[in-house]
């Protein structure tokens, strides 16, 4: 195998199997969450009410994270993942329902927003164990020489999904409605159960099985803070997502500011994902290997300015840009992050360091949605914007000087040195 094979991983036939269940997931969940942030601010006309979506999610994601990361090292996880399917297949009938016209007629707006709301939690609960289940999983589908083209071609198709979910999203709310677009979320779903049932039962690796659950957090927890490089990554691209969410204020922008409608809207959600899945793909033939912490902090700075442009623009197209080069340097940012943990973190730890990846960085996702809601609502939707981009960039250069491991970081090193130990 040639050493900077762009499709290693790819001659692996379960990995392409667990791409397909990756999309699919990642699709159906992307696509849901659009939908949802469409209704509920249609009903409402309050952009605080899209910030307390990612705060019902992120509060269940959060509490449950690192007992979830317990339960997926000390457990198989094809059957863990069939769960998660499940659990996301009858939130979606949930949705399903309660934007069925004749279901909801004769409601109050409120009890179906409440309802909306709870299943958006029991989402965050399924959600804390599906992202340490996957990025489990994924190691035991390759081998360890071939994880960092298999975790660019793993990020490729997140973006994938990112890019045609949300853009489908705009375009089946114009063309079939709400609730049929649930229904099709509900397909995707069944989609990825499919491709699960064709990927092999895998061996559980923690040799500590049956191991006293607080001792385990802390264990996990304490690799994850004593691991310098580690620490730093997941703290820049928390603070980078928290405070750059201004992907969940678009149904104002495209509503209320650039005029733009429903088909506008799936145009500007999916125009970060294209950027990102351009740069997924350009970088299995050119890896960001060497210097990747340099490379880390200046791709979370050029995506704080693009955030701050994407506020101050109120011309559609150049909205679009701005986040398409939002997406460009955020997926710089996923590739090398992914990589890192991948390469840093043993085989029986996984779940736990994939469970405090989730807390630093996934729910940081929801409660950027929330901070964003909730700025918007008192500095005006602009402003909130603007000032997110800006604190972003200020975070880069706090993190560089607290972290220097991480600015000083070249994952071709660690590449080589495990080449040598297997050759």
């Amino acid at each position: 195998m040639a050493k900077n094979d762009p499709y290693a991983a790819l001659r692996y036939k379960e990995f392409n199997i667990f791409l397909l269940l990756r999309f699919a997931m990642v699709f159906a969940w992307s696509m849901q969450f659009i939908v949802i942030e469409w209704e509920v601010y249609s009903l409402t006309k309050n952009p605080l009410s899209l910030g307390i979506i990612g705060l019902m999610e992120v509060i269940s994601a959060v509490s449950m994270a690192l007992f979830a990361g317990h339960i997926v090292d000390q457990k198989e996880k094809k059957g863990l993942l069939l769960k998660c399917l499940l659990g996301f297949s009858v939130i979606s009938i949930g949705l399903f329902l309660l934007t069925w016209p004749r279901i909801i007629a004769g409601y109050e707006q409120n009890h179906i927003l409440y309802g909306i709301y709870g299943l958006v939690f029991l989402g965050g609960i399924v959600r804390a164990f599906m992202g340490p289940t996957i990025f489990s999983l994924f190691a035991l589908i390759v081998p360890k020489k071939v994880y960092p083209n298999a975790a660019t071609w793993s990020s490729s198709v997140w973006q994938m999904g990112a890019v045609l979910g949300p853009a489908l999203a705009g375009f089946s709310i114009h063309w079939i409605g709400v609730h049929w677009s649930m229904c099709l979320i509900f397909g995707f779903s069944l989609m990825a159960l499919i491709a699960l049932s064709q990927i092999s039962t895998k061996p559980i690796l923690n040799p500590k099985i049956g191991e006293n659950v607080f001792k385990s957090l802390r264990e996990g927890v304490k690799f994850v803070f004593s691991t310098k490089v580690i620490l730093g990554a997941l703290t820049l691209d928390m603070i980078a997502v928290l405070f750059g969410g201004a992907v969940a204020l678009l149904p104002i922008f495209a509503q209320d500011i650039l005029k733009v409608g429903p088909e506008g809207f799936g145009i500007l959600r999916a125009a970060p994902a294209v950027g990102a899945l351009l740069t997924m793909f350009t970088s299995a033939y050119f890896p960001l290997h060497r210097n990747a912490g340099i490379k880390l902090l200046v791709a979370v700075f050029l995506f704080g300015s693009s955030i701050v442009l994407f506020g101050l623009s109120s011309w559609f197209w150049l909205s679009v840009f701005a986040l398409f080069f939002s997406g460009v340097t955020d997926g710089i940012s996923m590739i090398i992050r992914q990589t890192i943990l991948q390469l840093k973190t043993p085989d029986h730890m996984r779940g736990r360091v994939a469970s405090v990846n989730s807390m630093f960085v996934g729910s940081s996702n929801e409660l950027g949605a929330f901070e964003s809601g909730l700025t918007a609502k008192l500095m005006g939707t602009v402003t909130a914007v603007v000032f997110g981009g800006t604190m972003t960039m200020i975070t880069v250069f706090s993190t560089g000087v607290l972290f220097p491991k991480l600015r000083k970081l070249d994952l071709q090193k660690d590449i080589d040195d495990h080449d040598k130990n297997n050759a």
